[in-house]
């Protein structure tokens, strides 16, 4: 059984659609990271799970029982804010130990420094937030989020305030924790490395409307919208037409060039994109491109290239000249065909 279900939410506000029939299951323990532009309802979606907003239709499940009426205090909800929104007049244990005031004091403090050593800050409780680094006082929301072990933890933009080297080492570290305490949790971010760093899958919004789920290698490598293949990474998307099937391979004319790629459920005749990503393109040897731009990333080199109607990212190992002629491969494995029509 999963551990959180919504089944066909609906949200309005006004004319505007923010959530449209959206049904997602969460298990027990597993992180989902509910990605997507600004204004697609991620963070709508959330504060219907909390009890913060009502939908105006469909349900609200929470380990099989249907919370969608109750306040959000009786749905044993843990929240976690970009903002951290942490009371500065507390010290950092008794902002870790608000949400336990039913607790026996001593149990209360006990189970705040047993958080606070989990997010490695037990030499910090006697602190004002004020006196704590950014990448602190998110920890320290953290802790308070899990004191109360909550049946599941919503995170919404946890790490947006923080600069890139904090947030990519915070990541790891909450990444570690949330499966060490078997913490069932939906995390809202438009980040998508992020997304794939963190998540065991994704859930791809668009326009209140879950484009695609499933593990975040699967959603990757394989989208099934030419929209989740341009929000998730860098993709190159050409518009096609399926010549031949044979043997389960299509050739494709795109650009007035001929390629190869699996046929999936594609026909002779239909129009496609045909998707690729910029790491499975192979320079070296094959179609000659011309270079239009050359961006340096540190670790490689991104190349913008183009020949005729046909504009193509590839990643490079060294620089290369504006100008010049780069000659190109792609390997059949290395596309995808994608329906026109999916591409709404």
């Amino acid at each position: 059984m999963s551990f959180l279900v919504l089944s066909g939410i609906d949200k309005r506000f006004g004319s505007v659609v923010a959530v449209d029939n959206l049904t997602l299951e969460v298990a027990q323990g597993e992180v989902v990271a509910l990605i997507g532009p600004s204004g697609c309802g991620k963070t709508t979606t959330l504060r219907i799970i909390s009890g913060l907003e009502r939908a105006d239709a469909g349900r609200v499940f929470l380990r099989g029982k249907d919370v969608t009426s109750l306040p959000p205090e009786a749905r044993a909800v843990g929240l976690v804010f970009q903002s951290y929104a942490l009371f500065p007049h507390l010290t950092v244990e008794k902002n870790v130990a608000y949400g336990l005031r039913r607790m026996p004091r001593r149990e209360r403090s006990h189970r705040a420094k047993e958080l606070l050593q989990l997010v490695g800050l037990e030499e910090h409780g006697g602190r004002r937030p004020h006196q704590l680094s950014q990448g602190q006082k998110q920890r320290v929301a953290l802790a308070r989020a899990l004191a109360p072990q909550p049946n599941v933890l919503l995170l919404d933009e946890p790490l947006a305030a923080l600069d890139a080297a904090l947030r990519t080492s915070l990541r790891s570290e909450l990444k570690h924790m949330l499966h060490q305490l078997g913490v069932t949790a939906l995390y809202v971010t438009h980040d998508q490395a992020e997304a794939l760093a963190l998540a065991d899958r994704l859930a791809v919004m668009r326009a209140g409307v879950l484009e695609q789920e499933g593990p975040p290698e699967r959603v990757y490598m394989r989208p099934e919208s030419p929209f989740v293949a341009r929000f998730l990474g860098r993709a190159n998307i050409w518009p096609a037409r399926v010549t031949e099937v044979r043997d389960g391979q299509a050739q494709v004319d795109a650009g007035g060039e001929t390629f190869t790629a699996p046929a999936g459920q594609m026909r002779t005749g239909d129009k496609a994109y045909l998707f690729s990503r910029p790491e499975d393109v192979q320079p070296g040897s094959g179609i000659p491109f011309q270079v239009e731009r050359a961006e340096y990333q540190g670790d490689r080199w991104e190349v913008q290239a183009r020949r005729g109607e046909l504009e193509v990212l590839v990643y490079v190992a060294r620089d290369t000249l504006l100008g010049a002629e780069v000659q190109l491969s792609f390997p059949p494995s290395s596309f995808q065909l994608l329906p026109r029509e999916s591409d709404r």
